[in-house]
């Protein structure tokens, strides 16, 4: 697009990292996408193609052989990635959240261990915080490593995992119950290694199959049921327990950026199909796109497209600066997904009866965008993050 989603102040390397991504998605994901969503094929050809171009060891330091890029230059290629596909997008972004928890909170062993494999995708991350009964409230989790003379033995079921068959390293979050009077200060981030695949892939360590989803389809969404999973201490993430928590939420933090940037590549693709559709059809003897009801339609999506990029650039940034970004974050990931559902339905409601036939691209970005609404926190979780923050940043002195 000629206009839309241009991003002031970038470097040349960024520039070229962004125009190469989007050539990989114009020639290799768009072709694809909708027949492999259709089958729920996951899209090994292009995940191949993505560790080519270095997208896995994005913002891995040089030192453990990444590109060492920012943020800002991730979260603007996975806005490229998902207005090709949103499921390839989800792929990296469970990797990406995995890399950067060592990064930030690993040992120097673990870093040493996993990052430079990371960075070639030859490990594949994936992290687990939610479980059958704990959606937003992750307090609420129960599934406990207890010690044992050598370690820690994990027995527990969790839920909702995007990479959870086709990982190799997951970073999965547990009660240990280190005696500490908060429940999050009894939480440990464990570092668990196992197969790709599903069945049992490591000891104790069950995948049982894909979840079958309404979209978000291709990538690979699973339970993990662990039933005394024996693991050493070196794999708790830090090589401290009773910090998993604040690890995850520093995690999930970095990632509503790229929930943000999902929404932004979606509702994108979502104008693009609707300004083209309606250049193209007719009615009552001239192109739809000049009947003032749907031209209005086209400027508000527009609008909400490029309101939605420029948060999520601000959110980034900010996060590139070492400064605190959960406001804007979550402002961002809330605007962008809420934006994202209202620019794809406007879409689908210019496409009329089209819109819901499945040899229109727009069916696959109807299905799509609900989970944007959820992953990463609901919008409701980001609205009281937003509001709590707000009455930090402006409360009233006595």
């Amino acid at each position: 697009m000629a206009r839309l989603l241009q991003t002031e102040g970038l470097t040349e390397d960024q520039t070229e990292i962004l125009k190469a991504v989007r050539t990989f998605v114009d020639e290799k994901i768009l072709p694809v996408a909708t027949e492999l969503e259709h089958k729920d094929e996951y899209p090994t050809e292009i995940v191949e193609g993505l560790k080519e171009l270095g997208i896995f060891g994005l913002m891995i330091p040089e030192e453990y052989d990444g590109l060492g890029e920012s943020l800002l230059t991730y979260a603007l290629c996975v806005e490229e990635i998902a207005r090709g596909w949103m499921s390839v997008s989800g792929i990296i972004n469970t990797h990406f959240i995995v890399a950067y928890m060592l990064l930030q909170h690993g040992t120097e062993e673990q870093k040493q261990k996993y990052l430079p494999r990371m960075a070639t995708g030859e490990v594949r991350g994936a992290f687990s915080m939610s479980e059958p009964g704990t959606g937003s409230d992750v307090s609420a989790i129960k599934t406990k490593a207890t010690k044992t003379d050598d370690g820690y033995e994990i027995t527990g079921q969790k839920m909702w995992l995007t990479n959870g068959g086709s990982s190799n390293l997951v970073a999965v979050l547990v009660r240990t119950d280190e005696g500490a009077d908060s429940v999050y200060r009894n939480m440990t981030t464990f570092l668990v290694e196992k197969e790709e695949g599903f069945g049992e892939t490591a000891q104790g360590v069950t995948v049982p199959g894909k979840i079958d989803k309404m979209g978000y389809k291709g990538v690979d969404t699973t339970e993990m049921v662990f039933e005394g999973h024996r693991i050493s201490a070196d794999q708790i993430l830090g090589g401290e327990p009773g910090k998993g928590f604040y690890q995850m939420m520093d995690g999930v933090e970095v990632g509503r950026v790229n929930v943000a940037a999902r929404g932004c590549g979606v509702a994108a693709r979502a104008f693009e199909l609707g300004i083209s559709y309606s250049q193209q059809r007719e009615t009552f003897g001239k192109k739809i796109a000049d009947h003032q009801a749907v031209l209005f339609r086209l400027a508000e999506m527009a609008t909400k497209v490029e309101a939605a990029h420029a948060m999520m650039v601000k959110a980034a940034r900010i996060k590139d600066k070492g400064q605190r970004n959960d406001l804007e974050a979550g402002m961002a990931k809330y605007l962008a997904s809420e934006y994202c559902a209202e620019v794809v339905e406007d879409s689908f409601r210019i496409h009329g009866g089209y819109g819901f036939s499945k040899e229109y691209e727009i069916e696959r970005l109807y299905r799509e965008a609900p989970m944007l609404l959820i992953g990463e926190g609901t919008a409701d979780i980001q609205r009281m993050i937003i509001g709590r923050r707000l009455l930090e940043e402006y409360k009233l002195k006595s």
